[in-house]
């Protein structure tokens, strides 16, 4: 029997089970640093230990992991239901209203013993956490990270459904511009086309899958075109692309919280000897450091290989950034591909590898996937093609 459009759906959120797992090997590693409980307050790491997303505010939300077995969620009144909802992998708290006549953190009640939170923690949370709790000795400790470092499978096969989206993204974007040349029309804006690759990605979202994990970005990115593309972070503006420029679509997904990013420089017509020149350097770095990225190797080390190829085209005034990041429930996150970061590579990783240049008044170009660190390697999550004949759009 042929299934519905509804039963072919597939849920973003994942199983109570995933989280108590995740919450055992977090136990196992606060035992072994000498830690009673564990407060995490960053939205993303109370998603990571719980499958509670929420958009951070001035209200906090945080949870006490004890290595007792315990695991706490405090949060205001008006997000239990929410949280409810979400099937929370923890016992919740909730507190009236912020700031509250009796302060948020008093209702864990008394707390007591090591107790580690983390550096993302701000200086003003952790005076009320201080306050909250006199008879606890608080330890900075990055144990949370470092659990998110290596994704599980379960997080593996989100990352890669997002990367199928993505890759429908960017298909998205070159088919508007191939549309609007074959009316004869106007080109659309950078505006335009975030807006229209945006709608793609989070219509395909809700169409195919139940359970929709919103995050910001859901999905979307970065459009820019000609010089504009020349800064690495520019925001998308009401400039119309135009023949012989290039223009890059910086663009990813999240699915179940879980990131991807996939982005590609086009050229509109045929390409100038420059910018054959700029493109092709960065297609062979971004090859470079595929072919660097494995288990054992120091990020750094990858890093140097991949950026050492631009330099050696003689374009290494051009570079602006390093070759990527970690990415997971943050679009950037640890590990750093970069000179100052002596972090090894592990299976299971995920890194972005997208080495770029930036020519002032003539543009930028970036190639970026997904990479998935394996047993002997690395691959991409993207597969969009990245040779030069592929993203070159005949005018």
């Amino acid at each position: 029997m042929a299934q519905t459009a509804q039963e072919r759906q597939q849920s973003q959120r994942l199983p109570v089970e995933f989280y108590g797992s995740v919450q055992d090997g977090l136990r196992a590693a606060m035992a072994e640093a000498g830690l009673d409980a564990l407060l995490a307050d960053d939205a993303s790491d109370v998603a990571y230990l719980t499958g509670f997303f929420h958009h951070p505010g001035e209200r906090p939300v945080a949870l006490l992991l004890g290595v007792d077995g315990t695991a706490t969620l405090l949060l205001p009144e008006l997000e239990r239901e929410h949280a409810e909802w979400q099937h929370t992998a923890a016992t919740l708290v909730s507190y009236p209203e912020f700031p509250g006549v009796r302060p948020p953190f008093e209702h864990f009640g008394a707390v007591t013993g090591r107790v580690g939170y983390a550096g993302s923690m701000s200086v003003a949370r952790l005076a009320e956490v201080t306050r909250a709790f006199p008879r606890a000795e608080l330890v900075l400790t990055d144990l949370v990270t470092r659990a998110r470092l290596v994704k599980r499978p379960e997080e593996v096969a989100l990352h890669a459904e997002a990367a199928r989206i993505t890759d429908l993204m960017l298909t998205a974007g070159r088919a508007l511009i191939e549309d609007a040349l074959a009316a004869g029309g106007e080109l659309p804006s950078e505006a335009e086309l975030a807006g229209h690759v945006g709608s793609v990605g989070s219509r395909t979202m809700y169409a195919e899958h139940t359970d929709v994990v919103v995050v910001s970005p859901l999905a979307g990115g970065l459009v820019y075109a000609g010089a504009n593309s020349a800064h690495p972070h520019g925001l998308p503006s009401g400039y119309r692309l135009r023949p012989g420029e290039p223009f890059m679509l910086s663009l990813g997904c999240a699915v179940g919280g879980r990131f991807v990013e996939g982005e590609r420089t086009f050229i509109l017509g045929e390409p100038t000897a420059e910018q054959r020149r700029y493109y092709e350097a960065v297609r062979q770095a971004q090859q470079t450091g595929t072919e660097a990225l494995r288990p054992g190797v120091r990020c750094a080390d990858v890093n140097k290989a991949c950026l050492d190829v631009i330099r050696g085209h003689g374009l290494g005034g051009f570079l602006r950034h390093r070759q990527g990041h970690g990415i997971g429930l943050g679009m950037h996150e640890p590990p750093w591909l970069e000179d100052g970061d002596g972090t090894v590579l592990e299976t299971g990783m995920i890194v972005s590898n997208e080495p770029g240049i930036y020519v002032p008044e003539h543009g930028g170009y970036r190639i970026s996937d997904s990479m998935l660190i394996t047993e002997d390697g690395a691959r991409p999550f993207t597969a969009y093609p990245r040779g030069l004949d592929d993203v070159v759009i005949p005018v």
